[in-house]
Formats: C-alpha cells, structure tokens, sequence
C-alpha cells in the first residue's frame, strides 16, 4: 500500500475555518486518491506555543523546563483533536494520537529533545483499520515517561520521522508558502519556485538562512531517503517544491539557490601567537560556553603573529567578545574586536562539484556592484561570503541575476501529484 504523511504548520491550522480547510484538502486527496494510505501531523494553532511559554513566564522567569513542556504540549492536542473532529465531520474516520499513544520516544532534554525512536505499531494498527491517524507534532516521550518538547522546526521533525518509521512514500509539508524559492522573493522579485532540489541542497540553505524548512528535519529526511514536499495549504495546487535524493534529481543546476543570514556577527582576535594551543583556548573557550561558530580565517603577519576571525550569531556576539577579551593578555594578543554590521551570503547548487569558475562568477557580479568581501567559506556545494550589512540585497539580487536568473525551467515528473 502506498502511504504518504502530511504535515500542517500552526498558520494552515490557525482557526477553526483554516481547520476545515484542511479537513477539506484531506477528504479530496483520499477520494482522488483511493487505497493510498495517510498519516496527519499537525502543529499547534499559530501563536498558541508562545502565548503558553508567556503564561509560564508570567509566573517566574525561568519555568521548569519539566513542566514547560507539560505545558506546551497543549497546543498540539488541541490541534489533533479539532482536525480530527472536523475529518470525522466529514466521515473520514479520523484518530487522534499525542506522542505516548504514537510512541514517540526522545532523550530527556526537555525543550530540544531529539527522537530516538518511534514505535509504529500503534499507527500501523490505526492505518490497517482504515483509520487516518492525525498525530501531534513537535513532542515525544522519555524513558520516564515525562512530556519533552522537540524545539524550533519540531512538528516538522516529527512527521519526517513518522514517515521514515512509516517508511512511507513521502512527506508532504504544507506551509503558508507555495514551496522553495531560489532566494527570498521579497528581495528578489525575479526569484524562482524550485520544482525540486536534492536533501543535501536544502539542508546547505536551511542551515544558511532560508526558513522554509528548519535544518533538523531536512537532516532526519536526507539521513533516511525520506523524499520532501513543500507546498501551501492555500494553492496546493502549484506542486511545491520536491526535496530528494541527489540521484532522483532530474537536471544538477549549478546554483540552485542564494541564501543570507543577517543575524551573524564578527570577531577578531588580533596579533596573537601562531601555534594549536592559542587556537585550542579560543575555541575552547567558545565551547564551552554553547557559543555555535561559524565561519573561520586566519591572517599571519610579519611579525610571526596571527590575527583570526569568525563568525557567532549576533545575539552571542557580547558574550563571545567577553571571552575573548579576557583571553588576550593568557594567549599574548594584541586585543579582540567585535562587528555587528556585516551579512552572510550563500549561494549552494549540487552542480558544484561538476562546474568550475563558480567563485570567479560570484566575484565578478560583487565586484560589479562595488561590494567588498572579509571572509569566505566553501563546501563542495556552497560558497558563503561575509559582505557589509547595507549591502546584503544588493548583493542577492546581484548573485541571483549571474546564477539562476538565466537558468531554464526545469519540469520535475514525479507521477501522480498526490503521491
């Protein structure tokens, strides 16, 4: 039997008219689409986690992380119960699962557990009943049998890993989007819908800065061969964008797509000694702290010394300054320096690895727009440059004329769309 999931964020699930929306969407797919199986994992109402972390909140500053999410697991049986209220209105019999009756086991680090499993006896028996299982995202179970919560991008992780358990034919996640762009479309009114892109494509520019997928899921698809959909709940009728395996890709582009991240900052450490050990107190340091660093150069002087730089997120950017600074006179530098103004910008394309020139290519569109580059990092598939701030759009829009804006359509035959 062919089995597909479905996903729903909290906006395609936001109020009880958006609810029978999807009930709707779901009683034509399974009348079009006879004897496929289905499984549902939704989200919380939008807005309803963050209303019920305020709630806590209100009470004491830092909640038990525990109870938290105790709390915050609401949201979501609220939501499988409605939709599945509104499916059994319809006459599809529909069944509610929150994550101990779907047997979803995590570690027990509450607020950003990570699935170490899932049982699927119990949806396996719902399915082969006839019934549609409508199952909560973003929570799961310890070995205590404690209530943990899975953090950003959850409910998606959740159904990714239902249907890797599932061994399902795809997982469809349906957004307030109509897929993946090749760069932000309010930057760039040129960008274009992805009719498909390869798992590790999407997770470069998950992890780089686009924000339709969170990186989590993408990993736990890749990891699994999961194949993704990303369409809208309100046009499902575009198609989406595919997310697959590189070897199902149809046509390799070179640069699939332009990402940035504007929440990044720089740190220099100037003049210190050359050698492992200052490099080790540095990083160490950062470590130690849960500081995530990113990009990485070096800069030798004259003098024997060294200056590096990298790159944190802006809102560790005081705490990774502190650090350092306090580091100066135990590794002998000349002093640590912070900047704020700068951005981050990726272009990623599997086809890469098959082209060369793509980093001469990306210089000279910058270059033509005056716009000067302090560091650079690459993979096989992705090439990022930090650039000044004011001039992150510009340079977008700059890379995305030298890329993709030339590139042809490319028609993605997957078979029947709902499958």
């Amino acid at each position: 039997m062919k089995l597909v999931v479905k996903k729903f964020g909290g906006t395609s699930v936001g109020d009880l008219g958006r609810i029978s929306q999807v009930a709707e969407l779901l009683r034509k797919f399974l009348a079009e689409n006879p004897g496929v199986g289905l499984v549902v994992v939704v989200s919380a109402m939008a807005g309803e986690t963050n209303r019920l972390t305020a709630l806590a909140k209100s009470l004491v500053a830092e909640p038990d992380p525990r109870e938290l999410d105790t709390l915050l697991a609401t949201g979501e049986q609220v939501s499988i119960a409605l939709v599945s209220i509104a499916l059994r209105q319809l006459g599809i019999p529909a069944r509610s699962f929150d994550a101990q009756q779907a047997q979803i086991a995590t570690n027990n680090r509450h607020l950003e557990a990570q699935i170490e499993g899932i049982n699927a006896a119990a949806l396996n028996a719902a399915l082969a009943r006839g019934e549609i299982p409508v199952v909560a995202g973003f929570q799961g179970v310890d070995e205590e049998g404690s209530i943990t919560t899975l953090g950003r991008g959850g409910s998606d992780i959740t159904a990714v890993a239902i249907a890797a358990a599932l061994k399902a034919d795809a997982c469809y996640i349906y957004t307030d989007v109509d897929g993946v762009y090749s760069t932000d479309p309010r930057i760039c009114r040129y960008a274009k819908r992805l009719t498909q892109t390869s798992h590790e494509e999407m997770l470069e520019m998950a992890s780089l800065g686009a924000k339709v997928l969170h990186p989590r899921s993408v990993y736990f698809a890749m990891q699994y061969a999961v194949p993704l959909v990303v369409l809208s709940t309100f046009n499902p009728e575009r198609g989406g964008t595919w997310v697959v395996p590189e070897e199902e890709l149809v046509e390799k582009a070179v640069v699939t797509g332009i990402t940035y991240r504007n929440d990044e900052a720089k740190i220099s450490v100037h003049h210190m000694p050359q050698g492992i050990k200052s490099f080790n107190l540095v990083f160490s340091a950062l470590a130690e702290q849960g500081i995530f660093v990113d990009m990485i150069t070096q800069a030798g002087a004259a003098d024997g010394t060294t200056t590096v730089s990298f790159t944190v997120p802006d809102e560790a950017s005081s705490k990774a300054l502190a650090l350092m600074q306090a580091l100066v006179p135990k590794i002998k530098a000349e002093g640590a320096s912070l900047e704020r103004d700068i951005a981050k910008i990726s272009v990623v394309g599997v086809g890469m690895r098959y082209h060369t020139g793509v980093a001469a290519k990306l210089f000279e569109a910058l270059a033509a727009e005056g716009i000067d580059v302090s560091m650079i990092a690459t993979s096989e598939i992705k090439i990022s440059v930090l650039v000044p701030r004011k001039f992150s759009e510009v340079s977008i829009r700059a890379l995305h004329r030298a890329f993709i804006e030339n590139q042809p359509e490319i028609a993605l035959e997957r078979g029947a769309a709902a499958v």
